[in-house]
This record gives structure tokens, sequence and C-alpha cells, in this order.
């Protein structure tokens, strides 16, 4: 330790409050490189996170920001504008998401009908409902909505095949996972190009159920089975960044981006990088310290502040105290 600094820690009624200003701007240094190096969280409860999401902000792609909500119980949930969904499947190769919605009907309901609501989607997001899905309506007002089975009314109305609500579906007959069939109220399959159809579609209907068709790998016509859920589908912007910035070869780095404009990030254990982790610029960004995760950046503040306040008190008390141990020089000066 520098003699001066010495000085300062044995002058009179200052220890307290010296050992109190040291120890504040040690855990801000700490705070800011911990921010620094923020590492992304690879999982939520049994599901792993990758690219291009992420649950930590600054995680991912900014395309896909907040679209992911890890609960404090360990759940991951999809955020779109009609509420919060568990997500049941997340799957990276075949790029789907399989959420359930707790308002829609279950076999458990059996024929008493909950309020319900549409599900729906960010149409600015790189999401899209999947074609894999099919949706059964409960009790449809015939005033407002055609239902007939669909391969008798196709012939008559080709031209308005796709506007019909089928009636005599598979699905209808053969309810997924119930033991049970309906016999007061009414079933027909469905499904809508968009969500603005399911929207309408509920204004007529009682309620309504969401089937995916869910591929097992056997041999045809056995190689999809009905399970309920919906089924997203999203795309995986590849860039030439990304794809560096995660080279095992070039550090192994994981895609992120800046939470205040949103351009490409490399996070890496060492800093971040706007190439990949083997860069020399990670050194550099090391020192302007960009806050990756968003929940700490009132923590840097903080800190940043403290180490002011800190240098501050130290200067104002130096020019008071006398030199008791070592010879001041330019060598050992502390400010």
């Amino acid at each position: 330790m520098p003699p001066s600094l010495m000085g300062l820690l044995h002058t009179k009624n200052n220890t307290p409050m010296l050992s109190l200003v040291i120890h504040l701007i040690l855990l801000s240094f700490l705070t800011l490189t911990r921010s620094q190096s923020s590492i992304c969280r690879t999982s939520c409860g049994d599901i792993p996170i990758k690219y291009p999401f992420g649950i930590d902000d600054g995680c991912g792609s900014p395309y896909y920001r907040h679209i992911l909500v890890c609960s404090d119980s360990g759940k991951l949930e999809l955020r779109t504008p009609s509420g919060r969904y568990p997500v049941h499947n997340l799957s990276y190769a075949d790029p789907h998401v399989v959420v359930t919605d707790p308002f829609m009907w279950n076999c458990e309901d059996g024929e008493n009908f909950r309020p319900t609501r549409p599900f729906s989607l960010d149409t600015s997001t790189h999401f899209k409902l999947s074609p894999q899905n099919e949706y059964m309506f409960f009790n449809c007002s015939e005033d407002n909505v055609i239902i007939q089975p669909k391969p008798m009314f196709c012939e008559h109305f080709p031209e308005h095949c796709d506007s019909s609500c089928d009636s005599a579906s598979y699905l209808c007959r053969h309810l997924p996972s119930c033991s049970f069939a309906l016999t007061r109220s009414s079933c027909c399959s469905y499904y809508p190009k968009a969500t603005e159809s399911l929207r309408l579609m509920l204004k007529y209907c009682t309620s309504y159920a969401s089937v995916y068709w869910r591929n097992v790998g056997a041999p045809q016509p056995y190689d999809q089975v009905p399970k309920y859920g919906i089924r997203v589908d999203f795309d995986i912007p590849v860039t030439t960044r990304c794809l560096q910035c995660q080279d095992p070869l070039k550090g192994g780095g994981t895609c992120g981006f800046d939470t205040q404009n949103q351009s490409f990030m490399c996070l890496c254990k060492d800093g971040n990088s706007t190439t990949h982790c083997k860069d020399y610029d990670v050194a550099r960004h090391n020192m302007r310290v960009h806050v990756i995760a968003g929940t700490v950046t009132g923590v840097s503040v903080a800190g940043a502040f403290g180490i002011g306040a800190g240098i501050w008190y130290l200067k104002k008390v130096r020019a008071k105290a006398p030199v008791t141990c070592g010879v001041q020089s330019n060598e050992n000066r502390l400010f």
C-alpha cells in the first residue's frame, strides 16, 4: 500500500469514514466489472434459451426483445398483446414455440364453456401462427358463421370453401385426449389465417380450443397426432457477425445487442466486442463499460457515483492530513 494512503488511514477521526469510502469504491468496481461481463442465462426451468431469444435484456436478437419472460417460479412465458402464455415447448431445429392458453376450452370443462379471450400476436414481430394449427369452435351462431360439413360445402361452393367451419371434422368427432363426445353442444373446425379471424369467430362462438398436429416420426398416415396448444413459428435471423461471435475458435461468445441503440454486441467473459471475443476491441469496450443487463444499470450508475464521491472525499482529506509514514513523491502519489 502506498505510504500516502497509509498516512490517510492513520489520520485521526477519519478511519471509519475512509474505510467506508474505500469499501464503496471496491464494491463499485466489482459491480461495474460484473455488469460488463454479464453472461446471458441459457435456460428457464428445463427449457433451453438460445439465439435468437434471450430472457435478459441485451441478449439474443433485438427482434425478440422482451418477448420471453422467465417467471419467479422458473416458468417460461411468451408475451403477446393478449397476455402472457406458458411455453410448453421451444424448438430451434424446427423453429417454433408451443404455448398453452389457460382461457381456452379443455376436456375438464366438458360442456360447461368458460368465458374466453382470443389469442393474438404482434404483427411487427417475426412470429406467425403455424399452418399446423387447427381450431375447434363451440356453439357458434349459424346466422353469422357458415357451419357446414366441409366436403359437401366445398363441392357446392368451392370459392367459399376456406370460409366455412367444418362441422364434420375429425377433431370434432374425436376430441383429442377426451373420453366423451359433445351431445348438447355444437362443434366445428376452422383454421383462421390471422389472429383477427380468431377474434371475429369468438364474437359469434361461445368458446374455442386450439390443436396443433405434432410430428411423432411414425410412418404415414400416423406420423402426426393432435395435441392441445398453439404453435407459433418464428424466424432465426442469421448474420455473419453472430456466426463469428459464436465461433469457438474466436472465443465462443454470445450474440447480443446494445440496450441503448440495439446495435450488435458479442458478449464475452472478459467484456463486449462488436466482432468476436478474440478481437482487440474487447479490452476497449471493457474500459467503456457497456451495461448489458438493464436490471444492473441502476446499480452501475450508483457505483460510478460512489467512485466519484470517494475520490472527491479522499482528495479533500488528503489536503489536510499530514504525511506520517513514508515520503510523498510523484512515484507514490495517489491523485
